[in-house]
């Protein structure tokens, strides 16, 4: 069996989720490949043998260059083909899920989406899969030749285990109606701290803060504990803090270690997106909010009075 393992970058970085899956492929003793696509990513190539990849695939082209996923399902289908690669795995991202379904419909392949876990088992692989609102795990398996996953964001830490990859180019065909979209734009977030997907420690505001003045309180006691600021969809919605921030069903699926929820009721749509948190800590002035029924410590209580007291004290603390 042989595992590839799509290895996004940006801004000349591997990603924190690509690699992590990388690791997880590693550890179940199959042969295990990185693939890195872009324009002038050969670079990047040699860090990944630190994570696990005895060989990368580098595909270096003007092509690649923009963060569209056409063109990237057609060095992935040649790769997969030319290579006889049989398994391709994706830490889950716009991109990564976008080139993942083209690729399925391009080789016929199943794709089996938002997994937790993976595990070979007498020779074969299993998923595992979240159901019923992450109330149970479900095993999930293939009857395609050519075998896809997507992994939940957070699913596996990167984990450095040493040594070095073998470097091997190969250079990509384009199909004519790849190449016919083209990025126009690129639009880069200015933002302080570690994004929401990696961040070990979130703080998130909800309608409860009464305002977007008032998300400085949560902007300083992310700050004070070294995370990120993120929202629910009801304060994006209403214009009080970018999309990007967004947690939920409609937004992004986080896993830090620690996340404390503000003024945030606990609908089902956003726990959803969040509810993979090591530790969650609510905070809310309503002691019925469907938020305490799942959190590991709640406070009942008025969040302006809170979150400055919980803040300060964390600065104390740390000096």
């Amino acid at each position: 069996m042989t595992i590839a393992v799509f290895l996004e970058h940006h801004d000349g970085e591997l990603q924190k989720g690509s690699l992590g899956v990388l690791g997880k492929a590693a550890s179940l003793g199959e042969e295990v490949v990185g693939v890195v696509l872009g324009s002038g990513v050969k670079e990047l190539a040699a860090g990944a043998g630190r994570f696990g990849a005895k060989k990368v695939y580098v595909a270096d082209a003007p092509e690649l260059e923009a963060p569209l996923p056409q063109p990237r399902v057609d060095a992935l289908a040649q790769l997969v083909r030319e290579q006889g690669i049989d398994t391709v795995l994706f830490a889950a991202s716009v991109l990564a899920s976008d080139t993942a379904g083209g690729l399925a419909a391009r080789l016929d392949a199943g794709l089996n989406w938002d997994l937790v876990d993976l595990a070979s088992q007498d020779g074969s692989l299993v998923g595992t899969r979240p159901a019923l609102e992450d109330s149970v795990y479900a095993d999930v398996g293939w009857t395609s030749d050519v075998k896809l996953a997507l992994f939940r964001p957070g699913a596996f830490d990167p984990a450095e285990t040493g040594g070095e990859a073998e470097v091997e180019e190969f250079a990509p065909s384009f199909e004519d109606f790849s190449t016919q979209a083209a990025m126009i734009e690129q639009a880069h977030e200015e933002s302080e701290g570690p994004s929401i997907e990696d961040a070990d420690v979130i703080v998130a505001g909800g309608r409860g803060l009464g305002g977007p003045e008032n998300f400085t309180l949560v902007e300083e006691l992310a700050k004070a504990l070294g995370g990120a600021v993120a929202a629910t969809r009801a304060v994006v919605d209403a214009g009080w803090y970018p999309y990007s921030t967004q947690v939920g069903q409609t937004g992004k699926t986080v896993a830090p270690k620690l996340y404390v929820a503000c003024g945030i009721s606990g609908a089902i749509q956003h726990k959803v997106g969040m509810q993979g948190s090591g530790t969650v800590v609510a905070i809310n002035k309503d002691p019925n909010a469907p938020i305490f029924e799942f959190c590991d410590l709640g406070v009942v209580g008025d969040l302006h009075e809170i979150v400055p007291k919980l803040t300060e004290l964390v600065r104390q603390r740390k000096s």
